[in-house]
C-alpha cells in the first residue's frame, strides 16, 4: 500500500479506479489493492518484464539512443496470436515498486534514450502516473509514449492528459466478430475508435523534430490474413474521423504465434498483396504512412 497523500489528485483518482477496478473496458470490479486480480492478472503493483533501450521501434521513436522501453507483464486483451505471450499472457517478470519504476525512467534517460516508452500500460496506469511524478521531480524530462493494444477506457485516458506526450495505440479490428474470436473483446472496434478520438483530442497529429517524435498520435495497424483486421474500415475511420494527416504504421510483422495454429483463418502470414493493398489505400486516403 502506497501513501497516496504524497501524489497528485490525478494519481489518486487513477488509484481509486483500481479499487474496484474499472480502469479498462473490462471493468472487472476486483479490489486490486487487496490482492485480487481480474482479466489482466496483475494486482496493485506492476510487474515489469524488462526495461532498456529498444532499437526496433518506429524510427521516429528510436534516435541514436533507442526508445526507452518498459515492458509491463499482463494485458487486458486475450489475443490468440500474441507474439509477446510470455509477457502478456504468462506474465513473466518481477513486481516493482513506484520508486524502482521511477528509477528505471531516470536510468533510461541517463543512457541517452529518446523517450520513455510504456509497453502495455493500460492496466497499470496508476503506478505509471505515480512513478512519473516521482521521476519528473528528480529531473526526468523525456517525452512519454503510451504503447497500447488500444483497448482503453476514455474515462481513464482523460486522466492521463498532460502525463502522456505520444499515444501509440493499436487499431486492431473494425469487426466485432473478429475481435471476439481473436482477442475475446467483441466491443473492441467501438472502444478503440472512441479511445483514439480521445488520444487525438489530447495530443493532436504526430509532431516530429529533427527526426524524432515529440508529441502526437501514432497508430499501429497490423495487417492480418483474410482481411480480419478490417484495414479499409480502420483507415477510413482515421482519415474521416480523426485527421487526414494521421500517422500510421501499417505493419507486416504478423506471423502465427501462441494459439494461432488452432484458427485456420490466421494460421499463415499475410500475403504481399494484402500488405501492399493496405498500405496503398492508406496513402490514397492521405494518411502519413511510415516506411
Amino acid at each position: 500500500m502506497i501513501d497516496l497523500d504524497a501524489y497528485s489528485d490525478t494519481t489518486r483518482e487513477l488509484w481509486r479506479l483500481m479499487n474496484p477496478c474499472t480502469l479498462c473496458p473490462r471493468k472487472c470490479n476486483v479490489n486490486r489493492s487487496e490482492g485480487q486480480t481480474g482479466s489482466c492478472g496483475i494486482g496493485e503493483m506492476p510487474v515489469v518484464s524488462s526495461a532498456g533501450p529498444h532499437f526496433g521501434e518506429e524510427s521516429v521513436l528510436v534516435g541514436r539512443g533507442g526508445s526507452g522501453t518498459i515492458f509491463f507483464a499482463g494485458c487486458n486483451l486475450g489475443c490468440i496470436f500474441c507474439q509477446n505471450y510470455d509477457i502478456s499472457h504468462l506474465r513473466h517478470g518481477r513486481q516493482v515498486t513506484i520508486e524502482k519504476l521511477a528509477q528505471s525512467m531516470l536510468e533510461l534517460q541517463a543512457y541517452g534514450c529518446s523517450n520513455i516508452n510504456f509497453v502495455t500500460p493500460t492496466h497499470v496506469v496508476p503506478a505509471i502516473a505515480a512513478a512519473l511524478e516521482t521521476a519528473r521531480k528528480k529531473g526526468m524530462s523525456l517525452p512519454t509514449v503510451y504503447n497500447t493494444g488500444g483497448y482503453d477506457s476514455v474515462e481513464t485516458l482523460k486522466l492521463l492528459k498532460g502525463l502522456i506526450d505520444i499515444y501509440m495505440p493499436d487499431a486492431k479490428y473494425a469487426d466485432a466478430e473478429a475481435a471476439d474470436q481473436l482477442s475475446a473483446a467483441p466491443d473492441y472496434p467501438e472502444i478503440n475508435f472512441a479511445a483514439v478520438k480521445e488520444m487525438h483530442r489530447q495530443v493532436g497529429d504526430l509532431q516530429v523534430e529533427k527526426g524524432l517524435a515529440t508529441q502526437g498520435l501514432l497508430i499501429r495497424h497490423l495487417v492480418l490474413p483474410n482481411n480480419l483486421a478490417g484495414s479499409v474500415e480502420v483507415i477510413d475511420f482515421l482519415a474521416g474521423e480523426i485527421s487526414p494527416h494521421t500517422t500510421i504504421n501499417v505493419m507486416a510483422q504478423y506471423r502465427p504465434c501462441y494459439h494461432a495454429d488452432s484458427y485456420p483463418e490466421v494460421n499463415r502470414r499475410p500475403s504481399l498483396d494484402e500488405i501492399t493493398s493496405a498500405r496503398r489505400y492508406a496513402k490514397q486516403k492521405g494518411l502519413n504512412v511510415l516506411d
